[in-house]
C-alpha cells in the first residue's frame, strides 16, 4: 500500500504555502487512507505546538488536507502541518495563516478509500524516512529537515558553529578577500596534484572552513 520512494518524488521539494514561515516543533505523525477520519483522531492525541506529519505517499493526484482539515489542526493546538503529497484550498490556508508545507497545490481531494493500517496514528512515512512522536520537524523557506529528538542539542549545536563560520567567511568576502583565499584553494589544487584522492572537504576541515559541511 505504501508508495515507494523514487527518482522522480526525490527531485520534487517540500515548500512552505506562505513563503517566510518557519517550523520547529515535535512531529505528530499520521497516514492518510483517503479519510479525514484519521486527521481528527490525531488531533485527539495533539499537545501544543505539534507538528502534524501526514504520510499521503507523495501522491499527486489528489490533496489530503484543506481548509477544515487546518483549521482543526489549529483549534488542536498543532503548530503546522507538514504532507508528503499536495493540499488544496489554497486560498483559505493563506488567510488562516498556520504554516503548511508541501509538495503544492492540487484542486481536488481523495475519492479512494484505503484499508487503514496499525501504525496509522505512530508513524509516517515521507519519502524514504519512518517519523514517529519521538522526532522532531525543522523547516523553513529551504524545506524541512526531521531529526532524532535525542539528537537535537548536537544537530543544532553544529548547525551554529556552521553558521557562524559561514556569516563569517561571508562578512570576509564583502570586505575583499575571496572565498579562494579564505580556503587557501590554490593549496588545495596543489595537493589534490600530488595526491587525487585528497577532497576539497579534507582541505576545509584542515583550513577551518564549513562551505560543505
Amino acid at each position: 500500500m505504501r508508495r515507494e520512494f523514487g527518482d522522480t518524488d526525490a527531485a520534487r521539494i517540500v515548500g512552505a504555502l506562505i513563503p517566510g514561515h518557519r517550523i520547529a516543533g515535535r512531529a505528530l505523525p499520521v497516514r492518510h487512507y483517503g479519510s479525514v477520519d484519521v486527521f481528527l483522531e490525531a488531533f485527539g492525541r495533539a499537545q501544543q505546538g505539534d507538528v502534524l506529519v501526514i504520510d499521503n505517499g507523495g501522491r499527486s493526484d489528489e490533496a489530503c488536507i484543506g481548509d477544515l482539515a487546518v483549521l482543526e489542526a489549529e483549534a488542536a493546538g498543532v503548530a503546522a502541518l507538514v504532507v508528503w503529497g499536495l493540499h488544496r484550498d489554497t486560498p483559505e490556508l493563506v488567510e488562516i495563516g498556520l504554516p503548511v508545507f508541501s509538495y503544492g497545490n492540487h484542486p481536488l481531494g481523495p475519492v479512494r478509500l484505503d484499508e487503514r493500517e496499525p501504525e496509522a496514528l505512530t508513524t509516517a512515512h515521507f519519502g524514504p524516512h519512518l517519523m514517529s512522536r519521538e522526532d522532531l520537524v525543522l523547516g523553513d523557506e529551504d524545506g524541512v529537515l526531521f531529526v532524532p529528538a535525542e539528537r537535537a542539542e548536537e544537530v543544532l549545536t553544529t548547525a551554529h558553529t556552521i553558521r557562524q563560520t559561514e556569516r563569517e567567511q561571508a562578512r570576509r568576502i564583502r570586505a575583499g578577500e575571496t572565498l579562494r583565499d579564505q580556503a587557501s584553494f590554490d593549496d588545495y589544487l596543489a595537493r589534490r596534484s600530488a595526491d587525487p584522492s585528497y577532497t576539497f572537504r579534507q582541505h576545509l576541515r584542515r583550513t577551518g572552513g564549513a562551505i560543505e559541511e
